[in-house]
Order: C-alpha cells, then sequence, then structure tokens
C-alpha cells in the first residue's frame, strides 16, 4: 500500500475541496493518506510570495473558481465570514488530536475544514473555537510549546520537501500542487511509467531565463 502525506492548511478553499474529492478520484487505489498540517503563510513567506487573497482580483476569482468547482462537483462550500483569517489555532488543534510526533485522521481533518467551509462564519470566533475544541476532545493541549513546536518542525519539513503551496501531495518523493493534481496523482498511485522517465526530471531542473528584480 502506497502512502501519500497531504500538506493542507484549512485557510485554503482548494485544500477544502481537494480534501473533499480525493476519495471518489482514488477510487479503487490501494493508498493510505497521512495529513500534515502547514502554514499556509510561512510557505508564502519563505519562497517571497503572497497569497491569493492578498491580491484583490486574484482574490475576487479564486472565490469566483472554488464556489464554480464546489459545485460542478456537488461539494456543500460557505466562504467564511472573515478570510484571510489567521489559521494558527485549527493547525494547532488537529496536530493535538493526535499523539505527539503524530498527524491528525481523516475525521478531525474534515470537522475542522466543515469549521471553516461550512455556515459562512468566523473561522477565529472564539466561541465556536471552544465548541470545536470541545467536540474534538483533543489529547493534547493545542496552546502547548511541544504542540507549537510541532508545527513549525512541519511547517520545516515541508520546505524541505519542497512544498510551497497548498494542498500538496507527496508520493514517492513525487510532489503534485493544487486540486487539479488529483488525476495526475491517480496515474502516479497506479504505476503510470512517465512519472519514472526523463520528462518529469528534465522539466523540473532548473534552467536560465529572465530574473525580476
Amino acid at each position: 500500500m502506497k502512502q501519500i502525506t497531504f500538506w493542507l492548511d484549512p485557510i485554503s478553499p482548494f485544500a477544502y475541496l481537494a480534501f473533499m474529492r480525493l476519495p471518489e478520484v482514488l477510487q479503487g487505489c490501494s493508498y493510505d493518506v497521512m495529513y500534515r498540517p502547514v502554514l499556509f503563510g510561512a510557505l508564502l513567506q519563505h519562497h517571497g510570495q503572497k497569497g491569493p487573497a492578498e491580491i484583490e482580483p486574484k482574490r475576487a476569482w479564486t472565490f469566483r473558481h472554488t464556489h464554480w468547482l464546489a459545485h460542478q462537483h456537488g461539494i456543500a462550500m460557505d466562504t467564511p465570514l472573515r478570510h484571510p483569517f489567521n489559521p494558527l489555532a485549527l493547525l494547532r488543534l488537529a496536530l493535538a488530536c493526535a499523539e505527539p510526533g503524530g498527524t491528525p485522521n481523516r475525521r478531525v481533518v474534515q470537522m475542522i475544514f466543515d469549521h471553516v467551509w461550512r455556515g459562512h462564519a468566523d473561522a477565529s470566533d472564539a466561541a465556536r473555537l471552544a465548541a470545536l475544541t470541545a467536540q474534538l476532545a483533543p489529547a493534547r493541549d493545542a496552546q502547548s510549546d511541544a504542540v507549537k513546536a510541532e508545527l513549525r518542525a512541519h511547517t520545516e519539513a515541508a520546505v524541505a520537501d519542497g512544498i510551497f503551496g497548498v494542498p500538496s501531495f507527496v508520493l514517492d518523493g513525487h510532489v503534485f500542487w493544487g486540486l487539479d493534481s488529483l488525476e495526475m496523482l491517480r496515474a502516479a498511485l497506479l504505476g503510470d511509467a512517465w512519472f519514472d522517465g526523463p520528462v518529469w526530471q528534465r522539466e523540473g531542473a532548473p534552467r536560465e531565463g529572465l530574473v525580476r528584480r
């Protein structure tokens, strides 16, 4: 059985949609998923980028596009009352629901995504966060130094793995980024020889080009 690492941050509508679509797209495949929370903002900072919601025309398109995709695939989706928001509390809560050094299971991730992307509510509202925490009943304190350190370690590991955005999937050392990479991930999972051929290596190699300053 192959293992897929699913890098996610609940702030991303594409991560939510990918989470919902994953079982359908990979139906019939043998795989196990490790859900790894990562702070998307830290990835953006590391790579010197702005998030889609920080560029107004791109923000407008992102939410129109993701709602169209939700409509197309029959996925219930409501934009949170405030976006972007600080996802740190939710990321830490996800890790607090796992054993030390472990990762959250699908149920935990589902409830956190639902908290954000269902109901058109404020994902950072203190009362709602308290209610979600009570529902999940984490084994550890989400605000503990240990959990905070684990999230930092996840983010550092993501950077080391070449992760630059969410959702990202890692299978056999290959990184697949975005909702629209799910079919590509399925092909790799089924053993498509293309992923071991020359194109993957050639097109991933650095090359000369114009450098913007």
